[in-house]
């Protein structure tokens, strides 16, 4: 069972944004699996997408709608499929269904950007992918309700929608932040997370917006793993409608980055905290480093150590596996003698060794607890880093083991 139950927000309107879905029977009859969001004339949109080199059919395709510099009018779905792997088809079939998608709308096709999820490998059943897309548009709307259908749209293994929001009083101005995502299993984003679309009322500039997304993705989801896989599909996109206050410097731009980052930051732990049959959600500080690269490499290196999950998972105090894993981080001149690391309240490691006021104990209740969190201090520097993790469990290898039956 997901550890920290989350609740979908209260999602106020954005202007010019609506959101609508359909049950096309891509994998599963009777469930929403085809969203499409259309983005209002003029509005900004910036995306951070796979470094994967298998990068799905539809990850090309949006990556070069986005270039043509014609502006994003819609954003087309699909779950059940990944349409990763299947070669020119996949380039056939994405295009296809930006083409339909625009007919029905009545703009160019280049202005529609599509993404998929699921199955690696098969082909996208068009037919059915087709024939609900008018279903979809027929029920697009701007209110709470169409943002959470959207989010139980792109869910795949995921047992819950994932949803943020915040509104940000800009001096006599306010302006919302909406963010949707999907994301439960194969999960190291290495530039978003699996699926995530964030929209804004606010007035920005492309060349700031561009910016402000990767800065939110580098310290959101750019710091979670599940299981270390990065996905052939992940794509991150920021949608900003000019149709509310602006935001270019000032006060202004450290708020809204403020609140980009919060609205992302809650995103990234809830696929944490919905993570492929996770009991624990895990926060990993790592400081005194000499680079945040290198606080990162230490908690990554922690965070993927399958010891260290799986006595995660049976809330076993197992302190050397987290000392072993923090030695062979990639870390050059590494004195372990300066190394802090602390489990919750209590003190695992000094001096190069268990620290002398440690007991099993409390190190035991420590793991008891569904949250965890372990820091750890290189002595070294003065940069850090946060990760988030999950555990690894019994259920993490039956989900994926019958991911496809």
């Amino acid at each position: 069972m997901a550890v920290g139950e989350t609740r979908f927000p209260e999602m106020p309107v954005i202007e010019g944004l609506r959101l609508g879905t359909a049950m096309a029977g891509i994998k599963k009859p009777d469930r929403r699996d085809l969203v499409v969001i259309e983005v209002p004339e003029g509005a900004r949109v910036a995306g951070a997408f796979t470094r994967n080199a298998f990068c799905a059919a539809p990850v090309t395709v949006a990556r070069e709608h986005l270039a043509d510099g014609e502006g994003a009018r819609y954003l087309v779905i699909n779950t059940g499929n990944a349409n990763a792997g299947t070669g020119a088809t996949g380039l056939r079939d994405a295009r296809a269904t930006c083409a339909e998608l625009a007919r029905l709308a009545g703009v160019e096709e280049t202005s529609v950007l599509p993404f998929s999820t699921g199955v690696i490998g098969e082909p996208l059943p068009m037919e059915r992918l087709l024939a609900g897309l008018p279903g979809a548009v027929q029920t697009l709307d701007a209110g709470s309700d169409a943002w959470r259908a959207a989010g139980e749209g792109i869910l795949t293994t995921d047992t819950r929608a994932k949803g943020a929001s915040v509104t940000l009083s800009l001096g006599d101005a306010t302006v919302t932040i909406n963010g949707i995502a999907k994301g439960s299993g194969m999960i190291r984003p290495d530039m978003a997370t699996m699926l995530a679309f964030v929209a804004t009322d606010a007035a920005i500039e492309q060349s700031l917006l561009d910016r402000l997304l990767r800065e939110a993705v580098e310290r959101s989801f750019n710091c979670i793993t599940v299981d270390s896989d990065t996905s052939t599909n992940d794509a991150c996109l920021l949608i900003a409608t000019g149709r509310g206050a602006a935001v270019a410097d000032g006060e202004a731009l450290e708020r809204f980055r403020e609140g980009l980052l919060r609205v992302m930051t809650e995103l990234a732990q809830a696929v944490i905290r919905d993570g492929e049959g996770a009991t624990k959600f895990v926060t990993l500080r790592v400081e005194e480093a000499r680079s945040r690269r290198e606080a990162l490499d230490v908690a990554f290196t922690v965070a993927h150590s399958p010891l260290v999950k799986t006595a995660l998972y049976a809330s076993d105090a197992n302190w050397g596996r987290i000392l072993a894993a923090v030695g062979r981080a990639p870390v050059e001149a590494f004195d372990v003698d300066r190394v802090t690391i602390d489990l919750g309240e209590v003190r695992l490691v000094e001096n190069g060794g268990r620290a002398p006021g440690y007991a099993e104990a409390a190190g035991s209740a420590v793991m008891a607890r569904e949250e965890i969190e372990i820091r750890i201090a290189l002595g070294r520097g003065e940069q850090h880093a946060t990760v988030w993790t999950s555990d690894l469990s019994h259920d993490y290898v039956s989900i994926n083991a019958d991911y496809r039956s």
